[in-house]
Order: structure tokens, then C-alpha cells, then sequence
């Protein structure tokens, strides 16, 4: 191992690179860039034998690279934000073609009115779209979850495209430490690309091709069956990984200080950190609170989380995004996963926060928690669904 130190943005090129993709295909967009710039460096400096494929849009970006997935490369995008959103189109077409294909997604806010920092918005809107959707806390996670994406992709169980996010700027801009494994250890591990189907010329194929309702519903319902198999994927692929390279991360959810918490906080992404520091200094001021940070929006880890809050006192679900007129997508799918598993819930509360890239503190998260846990304790209940703004 070699320690480096990299930005979130610059881990993930890192990964990619040492995933020896074929084919990048790219369009600039502000916070995600410097991925891609990396990623041009290391195939004009010869680090990388790869094709950069320059495009004149989004849209094209992703359309190039399911092209040269089908025709069985290893290959790449990277996006955020508007970008994303214009890619629509083939964000479902290559998840209903059953591609294995990696994109990072930088997430930043929707505009008008325009901006360039984070909230989860973007990342949000894709979760209805059947890729694996993952999303990472820190420059060593954006790395390790890159190289684990691409192994989860191309998994036979799964062959579904995956998306790893992390948030603009405090992730894909802060330099942090990033343990960088041998590159003979990367390939033995991850080993050579795998996929269903090949356009190479050496048979006939038809793909994409007009379809009655019957098979159409097929095809989705082989979807839903694979990101369903993709559980399971998602935990071995940590498990080996940590065995070959001395790190994981939890498969599906993390969990900070739950063995013993009566009151727990949900989220995800690289604010994760300032919560897990407001638990800390939270349970120095007798507050029995942990944190359960989820990796993997889809597919959903309802099973884990179900295991770590089904006995909680109070799950706040803190959230940088919200479904207008109903509340955050986390907090729904959290509610509805418990649901499964048993009709009494525990109490919970979706806490809108850091939209449009407010920075929000370990400070606010101990605000949170203690307004809601002195609320329970007292026998009132908070609002069920809440804008907090940093103070």
C-alpha cells in the first residue's frame, strides 16, 4: 500500500484508472471535471491505455459510453447536476439493456437559481432508474467504492450499470489521506470484465428493438430481480475486498456507536463525519445516540436498517433533499422498507437540511438531536418532517 494524498474527485480517477477501463467518454461540468481532466492526464502521459472519447454534450457522454460497453469495453463517465439530468434518456436505457457500466456523479443543486455546490438532489432523482447507487463519505471510500463498482456491475447476478456519488466540494475538492493499493493486487482481485451480451459482429443480435407489453414487462421485472440479487453482491464484494486489501466499510449501512443507542441518526454522504462527531460529543453529555450511515440507496438496505432501528427510541432521518410535497427519499424509503418487516415502527423524523449547499456542522447535528430526543423524553412529539437552516 501507498499512502497518497488525493482529492475525492482525484481518488476516483485513481480508481478508474487502476480499473483499467477501456473507454472514457466525457463533457465537462463544474464540480465534476477534474475527474475526467485526471483521467486525460493518465491517457496522454501513457499510465492509461484507454480511448477519451470527446463529446459535445451530456446526453453524449453516456450514449458513448453504453456504446462501447455493448461492444464489450470496460468504460467510464463521469457527471453532476444538470448534466445528469440532460444523460435522462440513457440513464434508463443502459439499466433496461442490462449493461455494466460505471458513472461518478458529483452531486450539486438544481437549479434557477444557478449553483455549483451540493445538496443530494440530483443523485435523488435517478433512484427510480434501476442503476446501483452508492455513495461515499470520504476520499478513501470514493475510491475503494469506484473499484468495488465496477465488480458489483459486472457481477452475473447483477449487469446493471452503477453510480457512485459524492458530494461537490467537501468530497470531490478536500484533499485527504487515500491508502492506494499494487496494481497487480487491483487486477487479481477485480479480475477481467464480464457481460451478458456483446456487439461485436459475430452474430446477429437484436437490441433496442420494438417490443409487445408482455416482454416489456419481462425486461423490468429482470431488472427489479437483479438489483434485488445485487444485496447480496453489494456484501460480498465489501467482505473480499476487505480481505484482500484490509479495509471495508460495512456492505450496505455503516454503523457508529449503535450497539447500546436508544435514539439514532440516518444519512448519508460526507456530512456523515460531523454527525458521527456531534454523537461523540453528544454521548459525553449522556445522550445515548448513534449514527447508521447509509452506502447503498439501491439497491435499498431495508433489512439492515430494519435490524439496527427496529428498537429504537427515535430515528431522525436528516436529509440534503427533499420530494417536493411529500418528504425526503431516504426517509420514505426507510419507512416503507420497516413496513416489511413489521407494522409497528418507531418514531421518526425527516429533518430537511443543507439544501443548496448550506454548510451544516457537528454543531447543528447535536442541535437536531437534542431537540428531538428532549421533545420524546418529555413526552411531546416533534414535527414529523422539518427545514432545519444551519445556524
Amino acid at each position: 500500500m501507498v499512502l497518497k494524498s488525493l482529492t475525492g474527485n482525484h481518488a476516483v480517477a485513481l480508481a478508474v484508472k487502476m480499473a483499467r477501463v477501456n473507454v472514457v467518454a466525457a463533457y465537462p461540468i463544474t464540480p465534476q471535471t477534474t475527474i475526467v481532466e485526471k483521467l486525460a492526464e493518465y491517457i496522454d502521459g501513457g499510465e492509461l491505455d484507454a480511448v477519451m472519447i470527446r463529446v459535445e454534450s451530456e446526453h453524449s457522454a453516456l450514449a458513448a459510453a453504453y456504446g462501447s460497453a455493448l461492444a464489450g469495453a470496460r468504460a467510464f463517465t463521469a457527471t453532476s447536476s444538470h448534466g445528469l439530468l440532460y444523460m435522462y434518456e440513457w440513464v434508463n436505457w443502459v439499466s433496461r439493456a442490462r449493461v455494466p457500466l460505471v458513472m461518478a456523479v458529483v452531486t450539486r443543486t438544481m437549479g434557477p437559481p444557478w449553483n455549483i455546490w451540493t445538496d443530494h438532489s440530483d443523485y435523488y432523482e435517478q433512484r427510480d432508474t434501476g442503476w446501483i447507487q452508492g455513495f461515499a463519505m470520504d476520499a478513501q471510500e470514493a475510491f475503494d467504492m469506484t473499484l468495488q463498482a465496477f465488480k458489483i456491475s459486472e457481477d452475473p447476478r447483477v449487469f446493471l450499470p452503477a453510480m457512485v456519488g459524492l458530494d461537490a466540494f467537501i468530497l470531490s475538492h478536500t484533499s485527504m489521506p487515500v491508502e492506494v493499493p499494487e496494481q497487480e493486487l487491483v487486477d487479481e482481485w477485480l479480475g477481467a470484465r464480464t457481460q451478458g451480451f456483446v456487439i461485436d459482429g459475430s452474430e446477429a443480435l437484436i437490441h433496442g428493438a420494438l417490443s409487445p407489453p408482455e416482454y416489456t414487462e419481462g425486461f423490468i421485472e429482470d431488472v427489479g430481480k437483479a438489483m434485488e440479487e445485487a444485496v447480496e453482491v453489494v456484501r460480498e464484494v465489501d467482505h473480499s475486498f476487505g480481505r484482500t486489501f484490509g479495509r471495508s466499510h460495512g456492505g450496505l449501512v455503516e454503523l457508529y456507536k449503535c450497539s447500546d443507542a436508544k435514539y439514532h441518526i440516518v444519512l448519508m454522504g460526507a456530512w456523515a463525519g460531523d454527525a458521527m462527531e456531534a454523537v461523540d460529543a453528544l454521548r459525553e453529555q449522556g445522550y445515548s445516540i448513534g449514527v447508521v450511515r447509509v452506502r447503498y440507496t439501491r439497491p435499498f438496505p431495508g433489512e439492515e436498517l430494519y435490524k439496527a432501528l427496529s428498537s429504537s427510541k427515535g430515528v431522525i432521518v436528516v436529509e440534503r433533499g427533499v420530494s417536493f410535497g411529500s418528504m425526503g427519499p431516504v426517509f420514505l424509503d426507510l419507512a416503507g422498507n420497516m413496513l416489511k418487516y413489521s407494522r409497528k415502527l418507531p418514531y421518526m423524523r425527516n429533518v430537511i437540511a443543507g439544501v443548496g449547499g448550506v454548510n451544516v456542522t457537528y454543531k447543528d447535528f447535536e442541535y437536531i438531536a437534542k431537540e428531538t430526543i428532549n421533545y420524546l423524553e418529555s413526552g411531546e412529539e416533534p414535527s414529523v418532517i422539518a427545514w432545519y437552516h444551519a445556524r
